[in-house]
């Protein structure tokens, strides 16, 4: 791979670093911008609440906007407008002005991460592709553990009495980078003859994704009122009628290309996407709580468990980029069954009433938890858009991502059903160990069925492109 083309991958890899860090670097830092913002409770939940869903509702149109217009130029525009919006969180005197910002840094990053995996499917190819893919696994892995580590040192640290704004002027330096190597090293991709966009698709996909989206992100902190489901029930509605729309209009310049559909490949890859954002939705935010509920925890120790997990997924990534696609579905399916092994094994330590179990007692199944899911996040996406065609490469990767972002949402949701109905948001020990192990049989059951949904990606290497 030339000098030109490591740049590139590795300014469209910080690009996305910078999404996955803005996701849970907040986490940490809460305390401290709820206590000098004085910002209430509803302020505090929309901080993430406004961050992930306009980028939930605009994956697809970004993606779309990048295939007719440039993909270098939507992801410039949109990490200035991702860049702009971080120094406005940092210089935010109060919660509503933070919160707008969140919400304008959401906007950004919609723009700018279908252009990632689009390019990088467009720009490489063979072996270079799937090197490319497994480091994006092995990014985001780190980018998952590094967010809430960094929101904490940097809160704590108070650099020049700042505070917690930091986490967000971080962002000004690496976004500037991102735009002018971006400009320079990136090369320019778009579809020949660029149609105009459908813009009643995009507000139809934009309506029906916050009427799903919404509802599933806070109905357990509001006990799941009827209007959560009234909202639900209008998104799937919406959510036909776009579909319709779409049929309409597949020969005239569609936002969403149903073709990519017709192929099990893309299919079945979009599906074990949604099963992935599922069990990671329902997983680590119940595994946090019984850490520290559960097995009495601090919350610096349960940091140092996500650090574990990250080195393992660090690892399952770095066996996936040195692969370079040559076991194309038989890697990230081993990966989801040493996954499921170790959660089992997770399992029966939880099982076995060992409320005194240590970090270094669960060593071995959190690390190969990691190391199973390292193995699939890069490979997963590299199989699923190998066959889709350059001209609907944005339009793929914006669904793609569409995927695991949703299913993110239905993974929260559900921890209402299969955590907290048990524990009632109670401290005690035993409830969170209990509840911890019910989830633990559904994560098993949803990798169980991401394993068998990976069977319509290709069994050779040789088989994965046409």
């Amino acid at each position: 791979m030339a000098l030109g083309a490591w740049i590139a991958l590795l300014v469209l890899l910080g690009a996305e670093l910078l999404n996955i860090l803005d996701q849970s670097v907040v986490l940490t830092a809460l305390p401290a911008i709820q206590e000098s913002t004085g910002a209430g409770p509803a302020a505090v939940q929309w901080l993430t609440t406004g961050y992930s869903l306009p980028i939930a509702i605009g994956l697809i149109t970004g993606g779309r906007l990048g295939d007719l217009y440039g993909r270098r130029k939507i992801l410039v525009i949109g990490t200035v407008v991702f860049t702009a919006a971080s120094l406005l969180c940092g210089l935010a005197a109060g919660p509503g002005v933070l919160v707008g910002a969140r919400l304008l840094q959401g906007v950004g990053v919609a723009l700018m991460i279908p252009q990632v995996l689009a390019t990088i499917h467009v720009t490489f190819e063979g072996q270079n592709r799937s090197k490319a893919f497994g480091l994006y696994g092995a990014v985001l892995s780190i980018a998952n553990v590094l967010g809430p580590v960094m929101g904490g040192l940097l809160t704590e640290a108070d650099l020049f009495g700042l505070s917690w704004r930091p986490i967000f002027l971080v962002n000004v330096p690496v976004g500037l980078a991102v735009i002018l190597l971006g400009r320079k090293f990136i090369p320019e991709s778009t579809v020949k003859k660029a149609d105009r966009l459908d813009l009643t698709g995009m507000a139809l996909s934009a309506l029906a994704i916050v009427l799903i989206v919404f509802p599933l992100s806070e109905g357990h902190l509001h006990h799941w009122p009827l209007w959560c489901f009234a909202m639900l029930a209008a998104g799937l509605l919406v959510l036909g009628v776009f579909l319709r729309h779409q049929q309409r209009k597949q020969d005239n310049a569609p936002l969403v290309p149903l073709t990519l559909f017709q192929g099990r490949q893309f299919s079945g890859g979009m599906a074990a996407q949604l099963m992935h954002g599922l069990l990671c939705g329902l997983f680590f935010m119940t595994w946090t709580l019984y850490l520290q509920r559960g097995l009495g925890m601090s919350p610096v120790h349960a940091a140092l468990a996500f650090v574990l997990l990250s080195v393992g997924e660090l690892a399952g990534a770095t066996i996936a980029a040195k692969s370079a696609g040559r076991f194309a579905r038989r890697l990230p399916q081993a990966g989801a069954l040493i996954t499921i092994t170790a959660m089992a094994g997770c399992g029966l330590q939880a099982a076995g009433g060992q409320a005194d179990l240590t970090l270094l007692g669960m060593t071995t199944p959190v690390v190969l938890i990691g190391f199973g899911l390292g193995m699939v996040g890069g490979p997963l996406a590299d199989l699923s858009l190998a066959k889709v065609p350059h001209e609907d490469a944005g339009s793929a990767s914006g669904l793609f991502n569409t995927a695991i972002h949703l299913g993110i949402a239905l993974g929260t949701a559900l921890t209402a059903l299969v955590f907290f109905a048990t524990t009632k948001g109670s401290p005690d020990a035993g409830l969170n160990r209990d509840a911890f192990i019910t989830v633990l049989w559904w994560v098993g059951s949803l990798l169980a069925l991401m394993w068998a949904l990976m069977f319509c990606l290709p069994k050779h290497a040789d088989s994965q492109t046409d």
